[in-house]
């Protein structure tokens, strides 16, 4: 049989795995006999039937034997490139690079740093599923995601010539997003305006209209306009970095009454930005926390300093007060409709307007019988 499995030990990691193995007995046309036994690059039953043809093919040529293909580089030496040459290089989010960065300092380089990205198989997924048996789905997804990615970008260059093997994604238990209700987002509001007036403005930024944190720290007053109530989100910030917000897209907000009033009311000489420390310098992610744990410790709530509570109130706000799904997207900057889907649940009377259809037994009625009508046609 020419392509099979077999046990063998990689000199990697030390640990005995299955490979798919291409051995041929060739007979040239001088009588002379050949046998070529090799590792497929591709771990799989087809890859390596395409393989096994391209070695046939190679030797009928007579091109086998001579000079050998560079061999796939190992993922500890593939990592510089894949950061400046692909993510830095198509303009990813610093955000986005940072936790790639993260991955595979923290995970993927003590795991697989000596592999060769060609040889990466079903075998490797379910040892990398382990690491993170204790972990969130979403853990490992993280993991997953970027090895896939750094594959294909090795694919791309020609460093490899297939992608060995695609990593599967768990799926992730979808859990109802935390939020405040009316009553404690109003707590907030009063403690925050009793705390700093700048903090009061970091609470309606965030629950009436929605911003994200980099967007609050990266919000000039050029971004607002008083006089028709609206604010442009069209840039955030992240470890000093400006960038185009997520999905890459500006939205336009209308202000609520509230929020207009106190953008209104802050006025200072500092910069363009909207909000600035005492010092004069602008806020920092460490900064915002630290004024939303005073509110929420002020106003007897759980004081975590997050501040992504925050917009999901406002989305989850919207929802409960009948707001559409599309209104919801677009006010949020959602780039997927299923994001926004997951606050529809709070949408309550849309639901109950539909079992309220069920109570109606005259329309019910009006179209049974209708429908009898239609069907019941006598031919005379």
């Amino acid at each position: 049989m020419s392509v099979r499995l077999e046990r063998r030990r990689d000199s990697a990691t030390g640990t005995v795995r299955q490979f798919w193995i291409v051995d041929i007995n060739f007979d040239h046309p001088d009588g002379r006999q050949e046998r070529v036994r090799k590792v497929s690059p591709l771990q799989s039953k087809r890859g390596a039937e395409q393989y096994e043809r391209q070695l046939r093919q190679a030797l009928l040529d007579g091109t086998y034997g001579g000079e050998e293909a560079e061999p796939a580089p190992k993922l500890k030496d593939f990592e510089s490139d894949f950061i400046s040459k692909y993510c830095e290089a198509n303009k990813q989010k610093p955000s986005g690079i940072d936790t790639k960065q993260a991955v595979l300092r923290n995970h993927l380089i003590p795991l697989f740093g000596d592999r060769r990205l060609d040889s990466f198989s079903a075998a490797d997924e379910d040892q990398l599923k382990a690491r993170f048996k204790g972990s969130s789905a979403s853990t490992y997804n993280n993991s997953a995601s970027v090895l896939n990615v750094v594959l294909k970008a090795a694919q791309r260059w020609g460093k490899i010539t297939h992608v060995p093997h695609r990593f599967q994604l768990l799926k992730r238990e979808k859990s109802r997003p935390k939020f405040y209700d009316f009553d404690e987002f109003e707590w907030l509001v009063e403690a925050a305006g009793k705390c700093d007036a700048r903090i009061e403005l970091l609470v309606l930024l965030g629950g009436e209209a929605g911003l994200r944190r980099g967007e609050i720290i990266a919000l000039e007053r050029a971004d607002v306009d008083l006089r028709r109530g609206l604010i442009t989100v069209e840039r955030s910030e992240w470890k000093g970095k400006v960038t185009a917000t997520k999905g890459m897209k500006y939205r336009v907000v209308p202000m609520t009454k509230r929020l207009q009033q106190a953008l209104a009311a802050h006025r200072h000489l500092r910069g363009p930005r909207v909000l600035y420390t005492d010092a004069g310098e602008t806020v920092t992610a460490k900064v915002l926390q630290k004024w939303m744990a005073r509110a929420q410790q002020r106003a007897g709530l759980r004081a975590t300093g997050a501040l992504h509570i925050m917009r999901h109130t406002f989305c989850s706000h919207l929802a409960m007060r009948g707001a559409t799904a599309i209104s919801i997207q677009q006010l949020a900057g959602h780039e997927n409709m299923q994001t926004t889907l997951g606050y529809m649940h709070l949408a309550k009377g849309e639901t109950e307007r539909a079992i309220r259809l069920l109570d109606d037994r005259s329309a019910a009625l009006a179209n049974g019988n209708m429908a009898a009508t239609e069907g019941d046609v006598s031919v005379k």
